[in-house]
């Protein structure tokens, strides 16, 4: 198709080989969009935007317009909108460049499915394969690690984090941080078990999978300061595998706390927990309930 007749760019905008401009799409005088990228119709980039390869952006969407941040005067020009390839970018959905308070720059990854009506603020980092589902939304200076999943109409606070490979259940708020690998869910989000069944997909093994549940248990599952828990965990043997430090240093590094188990979750450590990590241990306090 082209560039439809009806579609209004800005001089300076840039457009890679084979790029599909719809009806009625307004493009910025900044705008560069990579190769084979197809927006539908109706869409408006602006500011310092630049759009991947191989991306499909739907009607309505909005990218990369003034951000919402009432710091900001009208003479300060918005910063940078960074989205990389192979997103599916639908119906209404509105992402903000940065900001000069906030580092600057707005950065989405690859592979990302951006559901309809969803919103990625100003100063946001959101990584690859994620799904943001209908209506989710991602305040100013979050930071969403790669293949997580939000529900519908989930809210994440500002400068708050979701781990990599967390689930967040619909219509929750998440005003702190996500551990890696969680399954969380609630009004004020709280943690309720691993996302097993995201592991299994995402190809994590047995093995794996054990040293998660153990570190869960480990760190939320049981009574004491999350302090003296972190500290006890990179002292055990426990620590020198990977998904164990994973979800270890994200904890340690929150700056907002962390979500916390449901009441009544956390309870005694027993002799089992300090086990070598591959060996298997039955499931206990809902370890094994999953969500994709």
């Amino acid at each position: 198709m082209g560039v439809h007749p009806t579609a209004i760019l800005a001089t300076g905008a840039e457009l890679g080989a084979d790029v599909e401009v719809g009806p009625y799409c307004v493009l910025g005088p900044r705008v560069r969009i990579g190769a084979r990228t197809r927006l539908q119709a109706h869409v408006v980039m602006d500011g310092d935007t630049w759009l991947g390869t191989d991306n499909e952006v739907f009607p309505f969407a909005v990218l990369g317009t003034y951000p919402q941040d009432k710091k900001l005067k009208g003479d300060d020009p918005g910063c940078r909108l960074r989205i990389g390839n192979h997103n599916k970018i639908r119906e209404h959905v509105t992402i903000h460049g940065g900001t000069p308070f906030g580092g600057g720059q707005t950065t989405v990854g690859d592979h990302n499915m951006l559901l309809a009506g969803c919103h990625i603020g100003h100063d946001a980092t959101v990584g690859s394969h994620i799904v943001f589902t209908n209506g989710a939304m991602a305040a100013g200076h979050t930071w969403i690690g790669d293949r997580a999943i939000l529900g519908a109409m989930v809210g994440v606070h500002q400068f708050a984090r979701i781990g990599e490979l967390a689930m967040i259940g619909a219509g929750s708020m998440v005003s702190h941080d996500a551990p890696p690998f969680a399954l969380l869910q609630g009004d004020r989000a709280r943690l309720i078990a691993v996302n097993v069944v995201g592991l299994h997909r995402n190809g994590f093994d047995n093995a794996q999978k054990a040293v998660i549940k153990r570190t869960f248990r480990l760190l939320f599952w049981r009574v004491g300061s999350l302090h003296q828990k972190i500290e006890q965990v990179r002292k055990s043997s426990l620590y020198r595998e990977d998904a164990c430090r994973r979800i270890v240093d994200f904890v340690a590094a929150s700056k907002r706390g962390v979500c916390q188990p449901r009441g009544g979750r956390q309870h005694a450590g027993d002799p089992g927990d300090e086990l070598t990590p591959h060996q298997e241990q039955q499931p206990r306090n809902g370890d094994d309930a999953a969500q994709a």
